[in-house]
């Protein structure tokens, strides 16, 4: 399809000078999105990518195939309280999951709906939490895509709205206190107290008892620490024990702190230093056998679990109960009655282990089904020998499987809520050899046996934030393979598919170890005969969406299209919107000379020459994304669409009343539409009819 000539874009002549470097910002003023001028250029960035998307070939097949195969619906792991389970659900035909709960009876129903509660679908179930004795439940919800989460509780029995909504609790966790009258949340401060450019700052942890007004809520934690803290609370099931912890921005590290609480004083809680300005990071829980267990990955970057008296948690008295394994990383455990569950992931692979819970020793492994991923592994609070595990993989739909430590065995507790036809895919992974001969794993998930010729092929990553790659079911994934095509899942440095050293060797000023990584999975791909240059496309989105737009300004050539979504992408100035304040310790500040220069050395925005016959590119962005404000793919695609030296179009998409986070099926599957038609468009792949 011919394009029309790209929306006119003033080019500034903006020129600063940072610590003597000299950097240019042509499209500065595409960061007011409400400017008259910035309205003005993406109405004409809308007329331009709606019909050429809406053109694409395909689009009937594909909206029809993903619809099918979300209609699995989705299910998740139980959290019991005595006798009662709750979960999440999403049932074939809806557009989110909801709460529900199982009674003793083996009823089931739908506590918190979040489209009956909205039917325009705008409204996101953001987190949940039952109290100690499964009487209520919190819950946080939030509109449009701001993810401003705020807080409700409601009778489990009734459905009545017993409390709330506290406002601000963006990512708060709910600690609820035995009895249930009362629980320890995270809320940020007012917006009137704060500069402008504060307001997504500033948490405290705070005591609630329901019923009260959010103004009388009790500081307990925070006042004078640093605004871009997060905290963590949790209360043992007894009551006896409070844990606090607190990470600045993403940092790959915590503070963690312990108070016995068991004779009173919520309120002012004597909290302990557990671990404090320790480059690593911990986690506490109390167990009902009175011992303290330590999940941390200091002096063990792959991770190992301790114990200790919570008397005395210092660090000089933890005993090491489950040591570190050189070759797999410690993703969670479970406590039965003399049994510890401990799930790993080897190369991004989960595994499930049996140890004596009192010294730790290995007992034997759970097979588990075939290659996949855990979603965490759970027991009943008190104990006992169950336990139950969400689990996935390429081809398998999301369900939750039951331990019998008794019988030693592995059954089906929950399948997907919907049956669907799945289509038969080969998934294996390979190893190949970065720039600097480090060895990667990547998945690739391609038809039925080895590459028979080259095919349209889709390379996907993320590589940051310490988040892996690991299998799941994909609607989207496996419409293109049935197309006939490939996809393939590079598990770069930066994530933790091989523990904490693996992301620090793609973070701050090893960040280009990332993009070498990416860009030499697909150089592999093309020189093993899975595709050709002209028939591969990148994909990735937010840390990812930085990811592609490094790879096609450092290797153009290698790719036909690029899809890419929420991104970063002026590295100079990411911190004064959105988010940003809080990613500088993965990447590094501008306002440091050394670190500008990491920066500056990669920013996808600064690396773009004019003449370049640049890949196809398509930007999707969403109006309320409140992480990653939009205006780096507004310069990027001004950028791009002025330098480019090809006929290959570079496309601006956006979506208002969305965000980051969690969208409706519908949504989700509008937006899939329009990047795999254009992927497979640019990549010669045939959608069927």
């Amino acid at each position: 399809m011919n394009l029309p000539a790209y929306p006119a874009a003033e080019r500034l002549d903006i020129v600063e000078d940072l610590f003597g470097r000299k950097v240019a910002d042509p499209y500065r003023w595409l960061e007011d999105a409400s400017a008259e001028e910035t309205v003005s250029w993406l109405g004409a960035q809308d007329a331009l990518t709606r019909p050429y998307l809406d053109g694409l070939p395909g689009r009937d097949r594909l909206r029809t195939r993903m619809t099918e195969l979300l209609g699995t619906g989705v299910i998740g792991g139980p959290a019991w309280r005595g006798e009662r389970a709750f979960f999440v659900r999403r049932d074939p035909g809806q557009e989110h999951a909801a709460v529900f709960v199982r009674e003793p009876d083996g009823g089931e129903r739908a506590l918190v709906d979040p489209a009956a509660l909205d039917p325009s679908g705008l409204t996101t179930l953001d987190g949940w939490q039952p109290d100690k004795e499964g009487r209520q439940v919190a819950y946080q919800l939030s509109v449009g895509g701001d993810e401003e989460s705020s807080l409700l509780v409601l009778d489990v029995a009734t459905g009545d709205i017993v409390d709330g909504p506290l406002p601000r609790t963006r990512h708060s966790p709910v600690a609820w206190l035995p009895g249930g009258e009362a629980f320890y949340y995270v809320r940020r401060l007012p917006p009137e107290v704060l500069p402008q450019d504060e307001v997504q700052y500033h948490r405290r942890v705070y005591l609630h008892r329901l019923g009260a007004p959010a103004e009388d809520d009790v500081e307990v934690f925070g006042d004078g620490m640093d605004k871009t803290g997060f905290y963590g609370v949790s209360v043992s099931r007894d009551g006896s024990w409070l844990t606090v912890s607190r990470t600045l921005g993403t940092a790959p590290r915590n503070d963690v702190w312990l108070a016995e609480i068991s004779s009173g004083g919520w309120e002012t809680p004597v909290l302990q230093e557990v671990q404090v300005d320790v480059d690593a990071s911990t986690g506490l829980h109390v167990g009902n056998d009175g011992r303290l267990y330590v999940f941390t990955d200091r002096d063990a970057p792959r991770g190992r679990i301790c114990v200790t008296d919570p008397r005395t948690p210092a660090y000089e008295t933890w005993r090491e109960l489950v040591p570190e394994d050189p070759e797999a990383v410690l993703d969670d455990f479970a406590i039965l009655d003399d049994l510890l569950l401990v799930g790993r992931t080897r190369h991004a692979v989960s595994e499930l282990s049996v140890h004596d819970l009192a010294d730790g020793g290995f007992l034997r492994a759970v097979p588990l089904p075939g290659v996949g991923a855990m979603g965490g592994v759970g027991a009943r609070p008190e104990g006992g020998t169950e336990a139950w595990l969400g689990w996935t993989g390429f081809a398998t739909p999301s369900c939750v499987l039951r331990y019998d430590a008794v019988a030693d065995s592995l059954s089906l507790w929950a399948e997907p809520p919907g049956k669907v036809e799945v289509p038969t895919v080969s998934s294996r992974v390979v190893t190949y050899p970065s720039k600097d001969g480090t060895l990667v794993r990547m998945f690739v998930v391609s038809p039925t046996g080895a590459p028979d010729q080259p095919r349209p092929t889709t390379l996907y990553g993320y590589g940051g934030f310490n988040i892996p790659m690991t299998p799941g079911f994909s609607a989207g994934i496996l419409s293109w393979v049935e197309a006939g095509g490939v996809y393939a899942i590079a598990c770069l440095r930066g994530g933790s598919e091989e523990g904490e050293d693996w992301h620090r060797a793609g973070r701050r000023g090893e960040k280009q170890n990332v993009f070498d990584d990416f860009t030499c999975a697909a150089e592999w791909l093309i020189a093993e005969g899975w595709t050709t240059p002209s028939q591969l496309a990148i994909s990735g989105g937010s840390n990812g969406g930085l990811l592609v737009g490094a790879a096609l300004t450092q290797r153009p050539e290698l790719f036909a299209a690029v899809v890419c979504s929420a991104p970063l992408l002026d590295m100079v100035r990411y911190e004064g919107s959105g988010l940003g304040q809080l990613w500088s310790d993965e990447y590094g500040t501008a306002s440091v000379a050394e670190e500008l220069e990491w920066l500056l050395g990669y920013s996808p925005y600064h690396h773009v020459v004019e003449g370049t016959d640049y890949p196809a590119v398509l930007f999707t962005v969403f109006d309320s994304d409140s992480r990653v404000d939009p205006l780096h793919a507004r310069k990027m695609c001004a950028a791009l669409q002025f330098a480019t030296g090809s006929d290959r179009p570079v496309l601006l998409r956006r979506e208002a009343d969305v965000g980051h986070g969690a969208r409706s099926v519908s949504r989700a599957v509008e937006l899939s539409v329009d990047t795999l038609a254009f992927a497979a468009a640019r990549t010669g792949l045939v959608i069927g009819a």
